[in-house]
C-alpha cells in the first residue's frame, strides 16, 4: 500500500502525467491529471464517450509517465473499468474541478484501476527503483 500511495503522491505533485494507450497499431498519448488510491488500488478517471475509453476496452494495456525536477515515474499495466459509484464519488471528491462535467451516477463517468502494474521511479543520478502492485 505504501508504494501505491507514493505513486499517487508523485502524480498529484506533478499535476500532469501522460497516459499512453494503443489504437490498432498506433500509440496514443494524452495529458491526464486524475489519480486516486481507493481500496488499495491506483485509479484514474475519464469519460466513456472519449476515444481512450474505447481504446482501453479493446486493449487494457496502458502506461503513464510523469516528470518532476529530474525524477520521473512510469507505471505500466492494465487499466480495468470499475462501474461502482463509490470509487467514482471518491474520485470526484478528490478532484472537485471535474464535478461540472461528471457525476458519480451518470453513464459517462469512468474510473479505471491498474492491475498487474509495474511502477519505476527513475532519475539522472540514482538507480531505478521498481515495484509491482
Amino acid at each position: 500500500m505504501e508504494n501505491i500511495e507514493r505513486v499517487c503522491k508523485f502524480l498529484d505533485d506533478t499535476g500532469t502525467y501522460y497516459l499512453a494507450t494503443v489504437e490498432g497499431d498506433q500509440p496514443r498519448v494524452r495529458p491526464f491529471g486524475t489519480a486516486l488510491v481507493f481500496e488499495g488500488k491506483l485509479y484514474i478517471q475519464t469519460g466513456k464517450v472519449k476515444n481512450i475509453s474505447k481504446q482501453l476496452a479493446a486493449n487494457p494495456k496502458a502506461e503513464i509517465c510523469a516528470f518532476d525536477g529530474g525524477k520521473w515515474l512510469r507505471v505500466a499495466g492494465e487499466l480495468i473499468n470499475d462501474d461502482r459509484i463509490a470509487p467514482k464519488a471518491a474520485m470526484l471528491e478528490k478532484h472537485p474541478e471535474l464535478k461540472g462535467m461528471y457525476k458519480a451516477e451518470d453513464d459517462n463517468t469512468q474510473v479505471l484501476y491498474f492491475r498487474n502494474a509495474t511502477a519505476t521511479f527513475s532519475s539522472f543520478t540514482d538507480a531505478p527503483e521498481t515495484f509491482t502492485f
